[in-house]
């Protein structure tokens, strides 16, 4: 396998992430001690959670001051830096991981004038690193990320989130349901919206939508997507899905597939 050459800010990100999740691994092989507490119906906010933020947005402002800071757990901060802006999640897929389900991520974004220009997502458990840069591609660990070539629906393997508990838009996503589930080979609802974007990019997903997501838990992965090659963009609004909180991407192909049935389910 070629090795490939990170950036500098690609290297500060992926160093970040790695102390972050420093024991986090540990932390999951005793879920059962955790201190967990509730932040909301069916939604788990743990002690690694705040504790993985608070040293991500430390590394962070280290190497990186004046940029500001828009955390799941914190909320944001405002830098000196109005151009720069980390966007991080620091355990997407806390259930999972409660749960002792090891698939759950930790994600950090930058964005640039508004833009995403980098991303970086790792599953500490299984050190499955993703990483892109704006036009530089995305890769799985060394390796380069490609979007599915699929064509049709009815041979693709779709992911999605849906509702739980205290959550708006469970009627919605039954018929969102209805309109893809007939027509594609599956769904698959993995409960982890950061690395389901990353499996779009590798093509292991062939497309994947949802509503009600925070910005948090798809920055990065929304250019994961792109630099493989995909599109992504809201379900019923111009507007990016990092401020319209739902979002549809895949293959070129797919896309207008995949909104046109998701129209239907309005």
């Amino acid at each position: 396998m070629v090795t490939v050459l990170q950036s500098s800010l690609i290297q500060v990100m992926v160093s970040a992430v790695r102390k972050g999740c420093k024991g986090v691994a540990r932390d999951f092989g005793e879920v059962t001690e955790l201190q967990v507490s509730k932040k909301g119906p069916g939604d788990f906010v743990t002690a690694a959670d705040k504790r993985v933020e608070a040293a991500l947005l430390e590394e962070l402002t280290r190497v990186r001051p004046g940029y500001g800071f828009l955390g799941e757990e914190t909320g944001e901060t405002i830098g000196t830096d109005k151009t720069h802006r980390w966007i991080v999640d620091p355990i997407d897929g806390t259930t999972n991981f409660v749960h002792g389900i090891p698939h759950f991520a930790c994600t950090v974004a930058l964005e640039r004038d508004g833009e995403i220009v980098a991303g970086v997502t790792f599953n500490p458990v299984t050190n499955d690193l993703y990483w892109a840069e704006k036009g530089k591609g995305a890769y799985h660990n060394d390796r380069r990320l490609r979007v599915s070539g699929r064509k049709n629906l009815d041979e693709s393997l779709i992911g999605t989130g849906v509702p739980f508990i205290g959550k708006p838009g469970h009627a919605q996503a039954l018929k969102d349901l209805h309109q893809i589930m007939q027509r594609t080979v599956g769904i698959r609802r993995n409960g982890a919206c950061s690395l389901d974007l990353c499996y779009v990019a590798a093509g292991q997903f062939d497309g994947f939508w949802e509503r009600g997501i925070k910005p948090w838990d798809m920055a990065a992965g929304l250019l994961m997507v792109t630099e493989a090659g995909g599109k992504f963009s809201s379900i019923d609004s111009d507007a990016s899905p990092l401020i319209s909180g739902e979002l549809v991407c895949s293959n070129t192909e797919l896309h207008p597939q995949l909104i046109e049935k998701l129209k239907l389910a309005k």
